[in-house]
């Protein structure tokens, strides 16, 4: 589907607009309320996961406990091609000083896709009987390092946007003469205005606050590009909201396309960055 930007541009930007629009995708805002009546089911940052019961509850090789980090009910979020229109999502993370960021390598970003100490949990068909799933988590510990404090329920809006300055393929899709028209900050600034690559969403292009990962990863053709951008979960405290990665850090769950079209979780790159 082709997109259009629907207002004028710096002069200086009208000669890549092309090229931009080519670029725009449809990703879903997630706007956050304080909220610690969200039910088992809803969609979430932190609190308490929905679980059947039975089901084992996520923990890391050395059988220490993964805490929820978000949990999305695909029924409550607009219609996002490619995504699922159903079923529960949910991302886990360890409880450590790098949030269950695997760095054992760092040079390595393949190691980020290593589901040890973060997990990605999908019920495609989540039972919504109470007496039939997991209510009691008084086994679990209080974290002591977890970028989410508190549980927030989610708001979600369609909206569209170009790639971001911070994507691996930016140059690449855009040209590196634009690159260096973002000397004037003013063109910077509205291309940001544009481009909207901060705060919580899913879908669309992500922001980091250091570099894209992504670029890293082995050239194998065996390897997938993890190119969706499955989760962005941004620093965002005011006076209700407590959420913070590191220092006013950003979090990010990638998959690549087909597997997530075949609901495959297996292989996500998971990777968080701060100042």
């Amino acid at each position: 589907m082709n997109y259009k930007l629907e207002f004028p541009l710096y002069t200086e930007l009208e000669k890549y607009r092309d090229k931009i629009e080519a670029t725009i995708k449809p990703y879903i805002e997630i706007q956050t309320q304080n909220n610690d009546d969200v039910n088992w089911w809803q969609s979430k940052f932190g609190g308490l996961p929905y679980l059947p019961k039975g089901f084992e509850y996520p923990k890391n090789c050395d059988g220490k406990y993964l805490f929820l980090l978000a949990q999305l009910n695909f029924y409550e979020i607009p219609p996002l091609d490619g995504f699922p229109d159903r079923g529960i999502l949910q991302f886990y993370i360890a409880d450590d000083d790098l949030y269950g960021l695997n760095l054992d390598n760092s040079a390595n970003a393949d190691n980020h896709t290593i589901e040890d100490k973060f997990k990605i949990i999908y019920f495609p068909q989540p039972d919504i009987q109470v007496e039939n799933i997991i209510t009691n988590y008084d086994f679990l510990p209080e974290p002591e390092y977890f970028p989410v404090q508190g549980c927030y329920s989610l708001q979600f809006t369609k909206k569209y946007a170009p790639i971001s300055t911070h994507d691996y393929q930016f140059t690449e899709l855009l040209g590196s003469e634009i690159e260096e028209l973002f000397m004037n900050h003013e063109i910077e600034d509205e291309y940001l205005e544009i481009s909207q690559p901060v705060g919580h969403k899913i879908g669309g292009y992500p922001d980091f606050t250091q570099e894209d990962v992504r670029k890293y990863r082995s050239n194998s053709e065996q390897k997938q590009k993890l190119d969706i951008l499955l989760l962005q979960m941004d620093t965002d405290c005011n006076e209700t909201v407590d959420i913070m990665w590191g220092d006013t850090g950003v979090g990010n769950f990638f998959i690549d396309e087909s597997a997530l079209r075949e609901l495959d979780f297996s292989e996500v790159l998971y990777n968080w960055d701060c100042a």
